[in-house]
């Protein structure tokens, strides 16, 4: 699979098998996120693995698919089995780090994509939660949850009609994602 299958191929997930995903995976998925761009080259970003059993420390800190609300939200044995959090270490950045939190999230989703793995890119409703939950230092930041795990749901893009951007499911589970066509988007 080459750069741009994965960027094509990749849909968000929101149900996953409970198959783990192994450590030596998301270690690589760090890694590749580890050596990409970032703003100064300053690499304020520090990631946190949470693994089975401990995915239950991050998960009640989300929101899932509020657009399809709550047909969108896993049940617990559709939960995702690994979580990248992504940190700021606000001793090394004290702010202007969330492009260097974009740049990384995409280029880990896209890792995770080449691999089989499906994810799902989440912003954190209680970061004061989950940095508690994850009893990280002071200066560590949680930023963004990259939920991961093997697909259990099968997404489908489709051109946006009418600005209609809402996804949806269908009755056989499939989430349809519009998106706006290249000739809308150019200027």
């Amino acid at each position: 699979m080459n750069v741009t299958e994965a960027i094509t191929a990749r849909r968000t997930v929101r149900k996953f098998t409970q198959e783990p995903v192994p450590g030596a995976i998301l270690r690589e998925l760090v890694d590749c996120a580890r050596v990409g761009p970032c703003s100064a080259n300053m690499q304020p970003l520090k990631y946190k693995l949470v693994e089975k059993p401990d995915t239950g420390l991050v998960f009640p800190y989300l929101r899932w698919a509020m657009a399809i609300a709550p047909a969108g939200d896993p049940a617990p044995e559709e939960r995702p089995t690994a979580y990248i959090i992504i940190t700021a270490d606000t001793s090394i950045r004290p702010q202007n780090y969330d492009i260097d939190v974009g740049i990384a999230a995409q280029t880990i989703a896209l890792a995770a994509q080449e691999r089989g793995i499906g994810s799902c890119l989440m912003a954190l409703h209680d970061k004061p939660g989950l940095k508690a939950s994850l009893a990280l230092p002071e200066e560590i930041v949680p930023v963004l949850a990259v939920a991961l795990g093997y697909p259990a749901q099968h997404s489908e893009m489709y051109p946006m009609e009418n600005g209609n951007y809402k996804y949806h499911l269908t009755g056989d589970g499939t989430l349809h994602v519009p998106k706006r066509s290249l000739e809308e988007i150019l200027l």
